[in-house]
């Protein structure tokens, strides 16, 4: 399968990618598998994932980056935790699973660093964010998580992992709950990236 890679692991400090954060929470790097466009072959292998069951290929493409960013680059060489964004629980309840969780699994597999479902909680049930803009996102989910384990963050490097990153305001509210909670830094790995 012919998937368009970004290869951001080679520039993990792309100011396009990281201006969606710019000023609101600090994030030490970002990079992003493949490119999501929509029509796509990766907005049709995410809908797989998320919405027919297809978790195997979430743990496989995530397995994959792992192997390109343990043999291609030191981003995440100083990493303690793989947390995956969470789902709430009558979300998990309806779909079985967590695409972000199984994602963490194929990257902590192939990079030897714990993924770990218990740090971040979803408090309550949001709806979902695929036709809101920049700011309805930010609204809808800045309220959204919790650490439940602070004394399981502080002082520690976290990657954040989710399926696609689109305006980043899903990973901007988790990355601040981490950091409220005492982590050292926060980094970021997604198997998809819009382009803008």
């Amino acid at each position: 399968m012919n998937l368009p890679e970004t290869r951001q692991h080679h520039d993990p400090y792309d100011q396009l990618l990281l201006n969606k954060f710019a000023g609101k929470v600090p994030i030490s790097f970002l990079a992003s598998y493949v490119y999501f466009t929509k029509g796509g072959i990766v907005q049709k292998l995410i809908h797989q994932i998320k919405y027919k069951g297809q978790k195997e290929a979430a743990r496989e493409l995530a397995s994959w980056y792992g192997y390109q960013l343990k043999t291609e680059c030191t981003l995440v060489k100083d990493a303690d935790l793989l947390v995956g964004v969470p789902l709430h629980r009558s979300r998990l309840n309806q779909r079985g699973y967590n695409q972000a969780d199984w994602i963490a699994e194929g990257l902590a597999e192939a990079l030897d660093i714990p993924a770990r479902t218990d740090i971040l909680v979803r408090k309550r049930f949001n709806s979902s964010q695929t036709r809101k803009n920049r700011m309805e996102r930010w609204e809808n989910v800045e309220t959204v998580f919790a650490v439940t384990n602070p004394q399981e963050v502080v002082g520690k490097h976290i990657i954040v992992v989710d399926d696609v990153l689109t305006t980043g305001s899903t990973i901007e509210a988790c990355a601040a709950e981490l950091l409220k909670a005492g982590c050292r830094t926060v980094g970021v790995l997604t198997i998809a990236a819009t382009h803008r």
